[in-house]
């Protein structure tokens, strides 16, 4: 863990922790502006399960509100006209996703634990699992949850964190995230930001 600490620490006093603070405050921000955009960051996130986060940034971004008012075959069209992997799957997902629109904004509104929300989401929204439930709750501003995707996996395989898992198991994703905890702990992070520090030292890039 020391190798990847001192690997970080060093993200943390370069410019890097000026661009994570700006996407941590970007994410805040999403929460506040209404349940519009909240829906269209869970469909972002619906949309990233084994696809490219850049690809489904752009697709999101130009659907845009078309996700809370497009048919499902117009959105079928949409994803097909921009090239989404997925179209047919995720627009079932997304137009089912609707009619939890109105009790998501209350349970968030509701200032419930993050964890029982993660719980509440994985439980009633299809096409979110533990990782994308939590990529989802990080991008409208919660902070404590881990998102625990390969390339997280990959490093902290790498740095003999943990043995690659031969699957993805609720078991398995909350004994990973406590590694990660324990790791924000010495890094005195919360994890929504050193997800975007381990994200950053893997592939380059601070998306969302």
């Amino acid at each position: 863990m020391k190798d990847l600490i001192k690997s970080i620490e060093s993200l943390k006093n370069s410019d890097i922790s000026n661009i994570v603070d700006t996407r941590i405050e970007q994410f805040i921000s999403v929460k506040k502006k209404g349940i519009s955009e909240i829906f269209k960051e869970l469909c972002f996130c619906i949309m990233t399960a084994n696809c490219g986060a850049e690809k489904c940034i752009e697709v999101n971004d130009r659907i845009d509100k078309g996700f809370l008012n497009l048919s499902e075959e117009e959105l079928v069209d949409k994803f097909k006209e921009f090239g989404y992997r997925f179209p047919n799957r995720r627009a079932n997902y997304i137009v089912e996703a609707r009619n939890y629109i109105s009790e998501l904004e209350s349970i968030i509104n509701s200032n419930i634990d993050e964890i029982i929300l993660r719980e509440w989401i994985v439980k009633n929204v299809k096409g979110l699992g533990y990782k994308e439930a939590s990529h989802f709750l990080r991008n409208i501003g919660y902070k404590n949850l881990a998102i625990i995707d390969f390339h997280i996996v990959d490093l902290l395989v790498k740095f003999a964190l943990i043995e690659k898992p031969k699957s993805m198991t609720k078991k398995k994703y909350l004994e990973i995230e406590d590694v990660l905890k324990q790791l924000g702990r010495e890094l005195h992070l919360d994890m929504a930001k050193l997800d975007l520090y381990l994200w950053y030292k893997e592939t380059g890039k601070v998306l969302k």
